[in-house]
This record gives C-alpha cells, sequence and structure tokens, in this order.
C-alpha cells in the first residue's frame, strides 16, 4: 500500500529548538518541562543537528539530583549542546510523502525526523509514534467502510 499523503499533515508543527552553545541544563530544563522527546539544534534558524531525551541522559550523571551528587556530576549540566548533538540528521523536505518518511524509518535507526523547508529551516518534525497514528486512523477508516 502507497501513503502519498504529505508528512505535513501528520507532523507536529511545535517544534522547540537549542543553540550550539546552549548548555544541558537549559536542555534538561526543557524536557523536564515539556512532553517531547526530540529537540532541534539550530544556528540562527538553520537546522544543524538533533539532540533526544535519549542524549541527554547518557550525557548527564546518573546521580543529578540525588543525596550522593558530587560537584563533579553537577558540572555534566555545564556541557554544551554541541557535545552531545547528533549532527546533519537524517530530514525530509516538506513536501515528502508518508511514505517517504517509513522509508527512512526503515531504513535507519532513527526515533525522529525534522521537517524542513527548501532554506533548511525546521517548520516540523515527524516520529515514529505519528506514523503509527496516521496508519492506525486510515485502518479504523477502512474498517468502517469496510476495505
Amino acid at each position: 500500500m502507497e501513503y502519498t499523503t504529505s508528512v505535513k499533515e501528520i507532523m507536529s508543527s511545535r517544534v522547540i529548538t537549542v543553540q550550539l552553545d546552549d548548555k544541558l541544563s537549559a536542555v534538561k530544563n526543557i524536557f523536564d518541562s515539556c512532553k517531547i522527546h526530540h529537540l532541534l539544534v539550530v544556528d540562527d534558524i538553520e537546522l544543524l543537528g538533533i539532540i533526544s531525551d535519549r542524549d541527554l541522559f547518557k550525557a548527564l550523571s546518573p546521580k543529578i539530583g540525588t543525596s550522593t551528587e558530587s560537584q563533579k556530576d553537577a558540572a555534566t549540566l555545564n556541557k554544551r549542546v554541541h557535545q552531545i548533538m547528533t549532527r546533519h540528521p537524517i530530514v525530509l523536505h516538506e513536501d515528502a510523502t508518508i511514505d517517504d518518511a517509513i522509508g527512512l524509518f526503515n531504513t535507519n535507526i532513527i526515533s525522529c525526523i525534522p521537517i524542513v523547508n527548501s532554506a533548511n529551516r525546521p517548520i516540523g518534525i515527524v516520529s515514529w509514534r505519528d506514523i503509527l497514528k496516521y496508519l492506525g486512523a486510515i485502518g479504523r477508516v477502512n474498517l468502517i467502510q469496510g476495505n
């Protein structure tokens, strides 16, 4: 089955960005306060990289916020975004289809795809969860219609 619907139809247009030199403490605050799993790294407005909540988890000391936290543990919060981000993320352009996104998820070990415009500015993000929601909705529609 081919899915020619545009990724713009299912992407989250709520894109939260950070800069290369932002501290991981700021990244941690964003992840702690927002229900998201990925931040896009931009320089001005051009996409340069991506940070997942798992990237942050690996970069920070597990003792942060505990009674055994040391100065060395706390210092991991002072690392910078550029030190842990994934550079040159796999992206799709705004005119791509859901089929294109499925192809990238099937051939790469990624959990989201930034959607960019022709100037490489992020306009949205598609996760594998978005794909599953879409496929589930299509399946329900087909079931209701008797297809």
